[in-house]
């Protein structure tokens, strides 16, 4: 999905703030037809004000796909196990290190929300100080990202460890158990924080219509922390849209490479 998401024009008035948003929801079919070279997604539209009445319709007619749905669920269930089974000892390499490396608990327990707003705790393997929360207000000037999301690439928070579980991916290890649990699956939009929803708009909060995940089409993408919040809720609602099995399992692949290529942050 690397060329996936393009427009190969911009300009100004609705009819082309609507054109470029087509475009982003139509350029997997339209890279498949006319094989162009390379694209890049369009910057923030006034479509983006507008819920997508696609995405509503496409997570209206998830709760009626039976078998994808009960297939999914069984997927997320049974990867979890063979991660947990494969790699404990990983989990408990990850653990030592943090425990070493910094005062604090080994896992990061977090309140975020999932599908149609239900809050719940996320878990992770703590990659900051046990102040990073309190000192999130002194770095604010810093955020690199628009929207309601904050990140800095540089985060003095972050400890020697949690740069390296961060880039390597490792710290989102826990959140198989979320997937256990029932509150997240392998492949879905990535939960938001309580505080970002609330600054959401009705079109960002489209990307709460189905479960949330640990990988997305945002996830997979090399130039993702140069992607507006905007185009990121797009290619969520696009997952909305495409999902399938054949686009999780592409996307769990695509993820796998960005881990073994150290690609995170």
């Amino acid at each position: 999905m690397q060329d996936a998401f393009a427009v190969a024009q911009q300009g100004t008035g609705t009819d082309t703030a609507r054109k470029s948003h087509a475009d982003i929801v139509n350029a997997p079919r339209n890279a498949r037809r006319h094989a162009a070279p390379k694209y890049h997604l369009v910057k923030d539209a006034d479509s983006y004000g507008t819920p997508d009445c696609d995405a509503t319709r496409a997570a209206e007619r998830l709760k009626t796909r039976y078998g994808y749905v009960a297939f999914k669920r069984a997927f997320d269930i049974a990867f979890s196990v063979l991660v947990f089974a494969l790699f404990w000892w990983l989990y408990v390499v990850v653990a030592i290190a943090i425990k070493l490396d910094s005062p604090g608990p080994v896992l990061f327990n977090q309140e975020r929300v999932g599908k149609d707003g239900r809050r719940f705790k996320m878990y992770k393997f703590r990659s900051m100080y046990v102040d990073a929360e309190d000192r999130l207000e002194s770095l604010s000037d810093l955020n690199e990202k628009d929207g309601p999301v904050f990140k800095i690439k540089a985060d003095p928070r972050v400890t020697r460890v949690g740069r390296f579980i961060r880039k390597t991916s490792l710290d989102e290890l826990p959140q198989f158990l979320n997937v256990l649990l029932g509150n997240m699956s392998i492949v879905g939009p990535r939960p938001a924080l309580p505080r970002e929803v609330c600054q959401y708009t009705p079109y960002q909060r489209q990307r709460l219509l189905v479960k949330p995940g640990i990988t997305c089409y945002w996830q997979t993408r090399r130039n993702r922390d140069d992607i507006s919040f905007n185009q990121w809720v797009a290619l969520d609602l696009l997952y909305i849209k495409q999902c399938s099995v054949w686009a999780d399992f592409k996307l769990i692949i695509q993820t796998v490479g960005v881990v073994l290529t150290a690609q995170g942050n």
